[in-house]
């Protein structure tokens, strides 16, 4: 079960004073910091480890379950399939490392995930798997404003922080693989 501790927010001044550091990710190549895995609803497993299949995603993920609940015909929607979230983003939000998971992602990443590096369709290598940047904007929610406040809703959804993907990205498994905590990821033609 995820345990939320009262915590202060940062204000959208204190946010927008951090963009320099995550316009500093790498755009080519880029490391792994994190795996999360949400076995049930509120529930998170950070990983040292973890396997990707075109089926299922990351492997002992709910997405399966969770995407096809909201889709129409009860079918999961592939092209939502795994979260990507800038590491250098989510540590302004979030503080803490030990926070990061809170934001409900799968794979925390420091690299560049704007829509200029990152159109969809990019494909990008992580461990022995592959994934395909997919067009599904990912956006805040109501989760996202209880852990990391209002002002962090507004600083992910303005024009600018849309465009560098600031709440992160979709991406579909191309190839599976098995990726772990340290790996590269990078983009591949």
């Amino acid at each position: 079960m995820l345990v939320q501790e009262t915590i202060s927010h940062k204000t959208l001044q204190e946010l927008e004073a951090g963009l320099h550091e995550i316009l500093a990710a790498p755009k080519q190549k880029g490391e792994l910091a994190m795996i999360v895995r949400r076995p049930e609803k509120l529930e998170r497993e950070e990983l040292q480890e973890g396997e990707l299949n075109e089926a299922l995603g990351l492997v002992g993920d709910n997405w399966l379950a969770r995407s096809s609940e909201g889709s129409p015909n009860a079918r999961p929607e592939p092209d939502t399939q795994l979260t990507l979230m800038n590491t250098r983003a989510v540590q302004l939000m979030a503080g803490e490392r030990v926070r990061w998971k809170l934001a409900g992602d799968q794979l925390y990443v420091d690299l560049d995930l704007s829509k200029e590096n990152l159109p969809p369709g990019t494909r990008l290598s992580v461990g022995s798997a592959v994934l395909e940047v997919t067009a599904v904007p990912h956006t805040g929610c109501k989760k996202f404003v209880e852990r990391f406040g209002m002002d962090a809703m507004i600083f992910v959804n303005s024009p600018t922080a849309k465009d560098l993907r600031l709440r992160g990205m979709y991406a579909k498994v191309v190839k599976p693989g098995t990726l772990k905590v340290g790996d590269i990821i990078q983009k591949i033609s």
